[in-house]
């Protein structure tokens, strides 16, 4: 009850809270605004007391500081702005204006990607006590600007009357969800303010503008869109009013949080210039038709205008020998005489307008009766005030005389299209048929005798009508690809089987037939050829070459598989297999299948020969290129070629033909090394802190794309020196330095240079005692290939070349005495490093300690330098060793924590360091190093305290449990300490109650009662 209490009391607070407190708003976000246009963000604050005029902040919290506030612009503080937006706000691109006293809009009259953050409005506190909120945020995000708005600019020149079409692409590309809309535009000359056209909403509403409402309405002004970024604007006839500058305007709509739609981008074509020409009202009627015709044969006349500037209503009348036949009004209407109608319901005549200022007469099927004259005669049309029509000029034109050919006896000729008899397996066959004498409807009928036959097959026919019959055999696809029978003209009749096969060799006869009215049976005429077909098999061979069976490595493997027809200019299609079989393996593997259909089929070999393998393929020749060549390029090739028909490339017939290479070998060998590097020995004498280059010279090299890689060498004058690997600069010229000159000032006194193609250099800057010794270089040959990997030719060492220091007279003296040193696991240990003197005054020492492990080679360890400075030899030494010196002839190598595998054997190598040159500089005179100390760990015994330390659950449950619990406790007794004082103000509240409650009944007795009640008490 006590804990339903505490909740009861809580949430009657949150409510008095709630009455009269300040509370500031902005806009909701996120809000999405584009780069380069503005934004107003509003900000509101009710609730408040104090002044009614309200200020306000405007800060942001950038997404790469999310927790950092930038001030932008305040409304009393002309010193708010940071840097990064004073110079913005000076300039007035960033503003506040004020709307009311409790509400203002913050202005960003561009925008910038940078600008995108979270945007707070805070106002400073006017009431008496901090009650509500002061501040509020909302989220802005700047996207780019991908609206595009593109019409050609162009010049036109149209006469009144006339139709446009106009286009306009815009696109966008915004990940968020957007809307645009279209507006097009007219700019009249003279004109300071575009006139709306036409608009398409965000909402996909036509909206016209106010001088285009009537024209809208009516269609003549329409805005089309075509496709995803197409809007096309039509006017169907032009007005002089029209003249101007076009164009299209484009804006980019989103849709706030606040369901609100908001411009974000807006842009303009380049205009289009139309400049349009007035009418001219006269014109002149022709009519245009040939001066004979074919019985049977279509009969076509047309009726033009010629000369009107415009389009205006109107009415088109046929004549045939002087009587009207057919009337075409202005509205479109047809109007036949009664015997017209008949044959036009028939569909053998045909009237029509077929544009402003054409008229059309077709008869599809001519006859005796259709011979004479034919004219005809167009009218200009205006409608009245009434509604009816009126004729406002008229013009006929002149009479056109039509005669009726009359048949006569003919000949036919049938040949093939590509004039040979003999043709391959799968090649198209075209037989050519064709008739002369005058026009005239024909028919004609195909027929086949295959070979050692000598009855026909019936192969096509086509009747008079174009009417086409097929033989049920030949018209299926899967046998011929199926056959065609065409008619190029009234008199040439051509049959095509696109796809032949053997059976198709045999002789053709082509029936051409004639019917008349004049004769009760046609006539009709014949013509025979022989035709062979031979087989695709019969020809094909396939070879497959090389120029280099041996291919040298990372060479190019060039393999041609050809193959070897009787056909070559038939250019059938041809799948072409690759096949490999490695050196070594009984298996064959599919490398590459190119089909006849143009595709390329990798097979199941290792993905590394499709990076390598280039393929190509013309009419009857493959190539496989095989790049930079490796060891597993070498084995057994074949080719196999599969020859198809052309009807293959839309069905999936099988090949007609294939064959397969004989198998070809081919052997990867890598190229002989032809490296020599100069052998001879050389010595230089230098003088202290000056500057040397060794120099490694290249005699000879392998010819070709190979790369290089050197490896410098240092053996130092001490006895028993091993040679130690200064630095490594690879084939691909990156540098490596070894263990021992890994340090930075090694690195900077130390590098490589290739001078020219034969020339590398090891430059040593301030050469100093520790660098005497012998040098020499390693090259090497690398021949690169595609799969990444190198394959080393060769390696040649240089000859030595010794470096020497003059003599200085000074010479540091190291004790040599040789000692071991014990040391406990856990414990602490020191080695020393002794001098036998201390040196000059001006003389300054530094000391290098090395240490060679059991099962690892030296490794430095530290460096204390000449100045004090301490470098150790790797990250995390520093932790558990310490390098001073004790005294001027003493120096100490401290571990403070000795492990285990710190067991091996130690040395120190002293260099003696003196001020000279000008301007002066600290060079080495001499060094030495010291006998080898043997440092071996002892294993310690575990105690208690170690093991609890060495604990990490042990240590938590010690020491961190208890305050866990303690805690807990002390939150306990808060509680009941606060339930207490509750209970208690509860308690003496009711008491209070009671008394009030028996002084208000005491109040009500007569005075006489109260005495007696006194009385009876006393």
């Amino acid at each position: 009850m006590a804990c339903i209490s505490c909740v009861t009391f809580f949430f009657l607070f949150l409510t008095k809270l709630s009455i009269g407190q300040r509370e500031v708003t902005v806009q909701k976000g996120p809000l999405f605004r584009a780069e380069g246009y503005p934004i107003s963000i509003g900000c509101n604050v009710t609730g408040h007391q104090g002044p009614s005029e309200q200020h306000f902040h405007w800060s942001v919290y950038l997404p790469t500081a999310p927790t950092q506030e930038i001030q932008i612009v305040s409304t009393n503080d002309a010193a708010f702005s940071y840097a990064v937006y004073a110079q913005r706000v000076q300039r007035g691109e960033i503003y506040v204006e004020r709307v009311r006293g409790n509400s203002v809009l913050l202005h960003i009259s561009k925008l910038q990607v940078k600008d995108s953050g979270e945007y707070e409005c805070h106002t400073p506190n006017t009431d008496g006590k901090y009650y509500g909120s002061y501040s509020a945020k909302t989220t802005l995000v700047v996207i780019p600007d991908t609206l595009s708005v593109t019409m050609s600019p162009q010049s036109l020149r149209k006469e009144e009357g006339e139709p446009l079409e106009l286009t306009c692409e815009a696109a966008k590309a915004t990940a968020q969800h957007t809307h645009l809309s279209v507006t097009w535009y007219l700019m009249q000359d003279g004109q300071s303010q575009a006139t709306k056209i036409i608009s398409l909403s965000r909402d996909f509403m036509l909206m016209p503008g106010s001088s285009y409402i009537e024209r809208v309405a009516a269609g003549n002004v329409r805005l089309d869109k075509l496709g995803a970024t197409t809007f096309r604007l039509s006017i169907g006839s032009l007005q002089p009013s029209d003249q101007g500058q076009l164009f299209c305007e484009a804006t980019e709509w989103i849709q706030d949080p606040d369901e609100t739609w908001t411009s974000i981008t807006k842009k303009q074509t380049d205009q289009t210039t139309l400049r349009i020409q007035p009418a001219v009202r006269d014109f002149q009627v022709n009519i245009a038709t040939n001066s004979t015709f074919a019985e049977g044969k279509p009969l076509e006349l047309m009726c033009l205008v010629v000369g009107s500037g415009r389009d205006p209503p109107l009415q088109g009348v046929w004549l045939f020998n002087g009587i009207e036949m057919a009337r075409i009004d202005a509205r479109g209407v047809l109007h036949l005489k009664r015997d017209y109608k008949e044959r036009a319901s028939q569909g053998q005549l045909q009237v029509s307008k077929l544009n402003s200022k054409a008229f059309s007469l077709s008869i599809f099927a001519a006859g005796p009766e259709d011979e004479g004259t034919y004219g005809c005669a167009v009218a200009e049309m205006a409608r009245t005030q009434t509604g009816s029509w009126q004729v406002l000029q008229r013009k006929q034109s002149p009479d056109s005389r039509v005669h009726l050919r009359k048949p006569a006896a003919r000949s036919v000729v049938l040949s093939t299209q590509n004039k040979q008899q003999t043709i391959w397996e799968g090649e198209a066959l075209t037989l050519v048929c064709k008739a002369d004498g005058a026009e005239s409807p024909l028919s004609v009928s195909w027929w086949h005798i295959p070979q050692n036959q000598t009855q026909p097959e019936f192969v096509a026919g086509m009747d008079g009508d174009g009417t086409v019959q097929l033989d049920a055999s030949y018209g299926k696809p899967s046998n011929h690809g199926r056959v065609r029978l065409e008619k190029r003209d009234w008199a040439t009749f051509q049959l095509e089987i696109p796809s032949t096969n053997i059976r198709d060799s045999g002789t053709y006869e082509c029936r051409v037939s004639e019917r008349t009215q004049t004769q009760a049976r046609g006539l009709s005429w014949t013509q025979k050829m022989s035709v062979t077909v031979k087989s695709l098999a019969s020809s094909l061979k396939v070879t497959l070459m090389s120029r280099q069976p041996q291919v040298k490595l990372t060479n190019t493997l060039n393999l041609s598989c050809i193959a070897g027809v009787g056909y070559s200019d038939l250019q059938v299609p041809l799948t072409v297999s690759w096949r490999f079989q490695p050196a070594g393996s009984q298996v064959a593997h599919q490398l590459v299948r190119v089909t006849h259909h143009g595709t390329v089929e990798w097979g199941d070999f290792p993905s590394q020969f499709q990076k390598k393998m280039k393929v190509s393929q013309s009419s009857y020749h493959s190539q496989l290129l095989i790049h930079d060549t490796t060891k597993e390029e070498e084995g057994v090739y074949q080719c196999k070629v599969d020859v198809y028909d052309r009807n293959s490339l839309h069905l999936n017939d099988p090949a007609r033909a294939s064959a397969i290479s004989h198998p070809l070998r081919i052997v990867v060998t890598l190229p002989e090394s032809k490296l020599k590097v100069n052998s001879s020995s050389q010595a230089q004498e230098l003088s202290l802190n000056s500057n040397t280059a060794i120099e490694c010279r290249l005699l000879s090299q392998t010819p070709g794309n190979l790369q290089l890689a050197v490896i410098w060498y240092f053996s130092s004058v001490s006895p028993n020196a091993s040679w130690l690997t200064i630095l490594e600069m690879d084939q691909t010229n990156v540098v490596k330095y070894g263990d021992e000159f890994h340090t930075p000032r090694r690195k900077q006194k130390f590098h490589t240079e290739k001078v020219s193609q034969d020339i590398f250099q090891l430059h040593i800057l301030n050469v100093e005692d520790g660098d005497q010794g012998k040098y020499r270089c390693a090259v090497q040959e690398w021949l690169p290939s595609a799969n990444g990997a190198a394959y080393k030719l060769g390696e040649e060492t240089s000859g030595l070349t010794e470096l020497k220091l003059r003599p200085t007279g000074s010479k540091v003296r190291v004790s040599k005495v040789y000692w071991t040193e014990n040391a406990t696991e856990h414990g602490e240990a020191a080695i020393r490093c002794s001098l036998e003197s201390s040196g000059g005054s001006a003389s300054l020492f530094s000391v290098m300690w090395y240490r060679t492990g059991e099962r690892s080679g030296s490794q430095l360890l530290a460096h204390l330098q000449h100045d004090g400075l301490l470098v150790y030899g790797k990250a995390g030494l520093g932790g558990y060793l310490q390098c001073h010196r004790a005294s001027p002839t003493d120096f100490v190598l401290k571990f403070h924590r000795v492990e285990m595998e710190d067991a091996g054997t130690y040395w120190c190598r002293v260099a003696e360091w003196q001020l000279l040159g000008t301007p002066s500089k600290w060079v080495t005179q001499a060094s030495g190093e010291s006998q080898h100390v043997v440092l071996t760990v002892l294993p310690s015994e575990s105690t208690l305290p170690s093991r609890i330390c060495s604990s990490t659950s042990l240590i938590y449950f010690l020491f961190v449990c208890p305050f866990v619990v303690f805690t807990l406790l002390l939150i306990s007794v808060l509680c009941l300490y606060w339930k207490a004082r509750e209970l208690s103000a509860l308690r003496l509240a009711s008491q209070k109650e009671k008394s009030l409650w028996v002084n208000m009944n005491g109040a009500g007795d007569s005075p006489t009662k109260r005495w007696e009640e006194e009385e009876e008490d006393g």
